[in-house]
């Protein structure tokens, strides 16, 4: 099929290769705008941009699809088909319109569950026992289009957001090009309103620890929000990411240290403290980081 791509992230670049590798013909690459990273605060192409050019394929990064000459653009691309992952714009109805067939969207959670920006995170930080991929065709609604194949996978117990993510990558690059092979014969299911909810984006603002609710709720959102913005406390002063997490058996007073190996005690059970990070540092595994910050029993973090 000939296919409009629009992707932006890491977890398009999966999905990208794997159409590429099944044989489908990429009309084009859509993809958000180089952006200043780094020490010299360089643009610096998104991962789908410096990809695509790997790929030879011609590469679009407008900052916005509302304007007649972007939609001409791509209305000119004559596309059989659209797919749509983690993109990042709001595509207008003439843009949806446009491939011959629609886009289809490759969205990170079981919808109706976990509509919206950050799926991955919010479906650890609730503790969620499963999540998946959905292969959805695209309304003009934020992820409500009817779901045309569903894949399932269980959330390991010390999984991370970025661990959860490489595997989603894999599954959603599997199921569309399964999806796209047997088109034909799938029947698109209208979401349900039960059970709908929303992942908003994460907030920096959500994300220090608070050693006094359950350890439960304090390793979900480590893992959680894992590796990026990423949980943190302070220690003496010191600002420290929390990046990996288990529970853990102790008691104490919520933040206590409890033993050398950074189990924390929590407003309820504890907490092991598995891998971390120092402004300005690099993240380390915990025995690595107490070489060079140590922590003792009966302090309070």
């Amino acid at each position: 099929m000939r296919i409009l791509f629009m992707g932006t992230p890491d977890f398009s670049v999966s999905v990208l290769n794997a159409l590429v590798e099944a044989g489908h013909e990429i009309a084009a690459v859509f993809c958000q705008p180089p952006r200043p990273a780094g020490r010299g605060k360089k643009d610096r192409p998104t991962p789908v941009h410096a990809r695509a050019l790997e790929l030879g394929l011609a590469v679009h990064h407008p900052k916005s699809l509302r304007n007649d000459e972007v939609q001409q653009t791509i209305a000119d691309l004559k596309a059989d088909i659209g797919v749509v992952v983690a993109y990042g714009l709001i595509l207008p109805q003439a843009v949806l319109d446009a491939p011959k067939l629609g886009c289809l969207n490759i969205h990170a959670s079981l919808l109706p569950r976990w509509r919206g920006a950050a799926p991955i995170h919010r479906a650890i930080m609730a503790g969620d026992a499963e999540t998946g991929v959905c292969i959805m065709q695209m309304d003009a609604g934020l992820d409500t289009g009817p779901v045309l194949l569903r894949r399932a996978i269980p959330i390991e117990t010390e999984e991370t957001t970025l661990q959860l993510h490489n595997r989603l990558a894999v599954l959603g690059a599997s199921a569309i090009v399964e999806a796209l092979a047997t088109l034909p014969q799938l029947t698109p299911q209208p979401q349900t309103d039960e059970g709908v909810t929303y992942a908003e984006k994460i907030d920096k603002a959500e994300s220090r620890v608070d050693f006094s609710v359950p350890a439960a709720e304090v390793d979900r959102k480590i893992r959680g929000l894992s590796p990026f913005p990423g949980a943190w406390t302070d220690i003496d002063g010191q600002r420290v990411k929390l990046l990996a997490s288990r529970l853990a058996e102790g008691t104490g007073a919520p933040g206590e240290i409890l033993d050398d190996v950074i189990t924390v005690a929590c407003g309820e059970g504890a907490v092991q403290l598995l891998r971390l990070q120092r402004a300005g540092k690099g993240a380390q595994d915990a025995d690595i980081f107490l070489r060079g910050f140590p922590l003792v029993k009966g302090q309070h973090i």
